[in-house]
């Protein structure tokens, strides 16, 4: 009886086991490619941010996500603008190249002051990066922080 006991409990840890190494499959696939870049900015050119806005006012109602997609080729991400943990709008892509430059346009409401966050997800939605900003009233005195990019 403690024989059969013995090999009932092994097996069912070697399921337990065997379960839990396909559940991490995705998530191993998942992490081959990744996001080198990810910011918000005010302009894109040549593919290219002009800046990094971490906080902006209202008197300014259209901004950009920016991701540099690495070794993700010939699969998707997705950037989904979420405003106090609401989704607001999801933009996806299909990269079709080892480096893979890829931004979203948002054009703000000024009504919706507060934070604002962007998540870069794969296409089996696996979070890849987070980036988030504050939009602040233009008459709370706050200031912008938009920093210049280094040459």
């Amino acid at each position: 009886m403690q024989n059969f006991l013995f090999h009932t409990f092994i097996n069912k840890k070697y399921l337990q086991l065997l379960f839990l190494l396909c559940l991490a499959s995705p998530v191993f696939a998942a992490n081959k490619g990744s996001i080198a870049r990810a910011q918000f900015t005010t302009k894109i050119e040549d593919r290219e941010p002009v800046d990094q806005v971490a906080v902006i006012d209202n008197s300014v109602t259209t901004l950009y996500f920016f991701a540099d997609v690495r070794h993700m080729e010939g699969h998707s991400v997705t950037h989904s603008w979420e405003y106090n943990g609401q989704v607001i709008s999801k933009k996806t892509f299909e990269v079709k190249g080892p480096r893979w430059r890829v931004y979203s346009k948002k054009e703000l409401d000024p009504s919706m002051t507060g934070t604002w966050t962007v998540i870069v997800r794969d296409e089996n939605g696996w979070p890849l990066t987070v980036a988030v900003f504050r939009y602040v009233d233009s008459a709370s005195g706050e200031e912008n922080i938009i920093l210049p990019l280094a040459d």
